[in-house]
């Protein structure tokens, strides 16, 4: 009964709707221009870019132009380094090996920023999804679309000076660096993550599935939390919301809308996901789905019933590995309590 009610239960909002509007502005205009300009190659160059905009989002507006440049800048660099992996024509098993090369650095980069969300499963997305595209742009102008989306989100972050009322203190907030042991829990949490990532990355290949790395992200999402329930529950609300993500994604893909009709979904999508993400995880994840699959499709088509299987099935293993890995590492701690082991 508490595992179902840590599944259901809905926090209070914190005036979400602010960072909400945000970042659905902040992804909307990007894909406004480069739809405008007949280049929807660069779609998905600008919706990770936009990324930028979900750092940072309760800070002061001096803290947070400084988090949301350290958030820009690291998700930019993974996506310059994509755009170059994918010129090097990568098989499946390198594909695997990169990303969770990936997930390991960008979670230690997450966290020596200070990063909230902390982890890297934005980094593991954006570039296994790059990466993977068969038909890239070329550099220039793939960088030049990530960096003027993320430099859209720095400004959108400090609009609100413009209102008294909303404005906050330009004091800084240096940022220390992290003591020698929390150094250490952070390299161990980001070998976790390539850990994870890499065995969930390797089943997906091994059984021949399509989109490997939402099986890579699925994996790392258990890894968020303070105890063992609710690394297990987040896991679990994965997999619950993305079937009902997954259900609404159909009416929007099968019938085959236009960028011009997408565009407009996914801002009420990235408006969503922001409005829970803090709130409730599964019902968060029923619009992260269709956010997801629609902004990869307006770079790339692909058949519809495909992509949805897939997702759905890489989901399933991703999380199924991520759980099993917090219970391993759980019992292993508890033994290792029991026993007198420390460390």
């Amino acid at each position: 009964m508490t595992l179902l009610r840590d599944l259901v239960h809905l926090a209070p909002s914190d005036n979400d709707h602010h960072p909400a509007l945000r970042c659905a502005i902040g992804i909307t205009v990007p894909l406004l221009v480069v739809l405008l300009l007949g280049r929807l190659g660069l779609a998905i160059f600008a919706t990770f870019g936009a990324f930028a905009g979900i750092y940072g989002r309760n800070e002061p507006h001096r803290q947070r132009l400084a988090t949301q440049a350290r958030g820009g800048g690291l998700m930019f660099a993974f996506i310059l380094a994509a755009a170059l992996a994918a010129r090097s024509d990568l098989g499946p098993w390198s594909l695997v090996v990169l990303t969770s090369a990936v997930a390991g650095l960008g979670t230690f980069g997450a966290g020596m920023f200070r990063l909230r969300p902390a982890g890297s499963l934005f980094h593991i997305f954006a570039f296994a999804a790059i990466a993977s595209l068969p038909a890239q742009p070329p550099l220039e102008q793939a960088a030049l679309t990530a960096l003027s989306t993320v430099a859209f989100a720095l400004l959108l972050g400090q609009l609100g000076n413009l209102w008294p009322a909303h404005r906050t203190g330009w004091d800084r907030a240096p940022l220390m660096p992290l003591a020698p042991q929390h150094r250490t829990a952070l390299l161990r949490e980001s070998i976790l993550y390539a850990v994870a990532a890499g065995t969930a990355g390797s089943a997906a290949t091994l059984l021949g599935i399509g989109h490997t790395y939402w099986a890579m992200v699925a994996a790392v999402v258990p890894l968020v939390g303070q105890t063992a329930r609710a690394r297990v529950t987040r896991g679990l609300q994965r997999v619950l919301g993305t079937f009902a993500g997954l259900l609404v994604t159909a009416l929007m893909l099968l019938p085959g809308l236009s960028g011009w009709q997408l565009i407009p979904v996914i801002a009420l999508a990235q408006f969503a996901v922001e409005l829970f993400v803090l709130r409730q995880y599964a019902l968060a994840q029923v619009f992260i789905t269709p956010l997801a699959l629609l902004s990869t499709e307006l770079a790339h088509h692909t058949d519809p019933r495909v992509l949805l299987v897939d997702r759905a099935v890489e989901t399933v293993v991703g999380a199924f590995v991520g759980i099993a890995l917090v219970l391993v590492l759980h019992l292993w701690q508890r033994a290792g309590t029991r026993f007198g082991v420390s460390g």
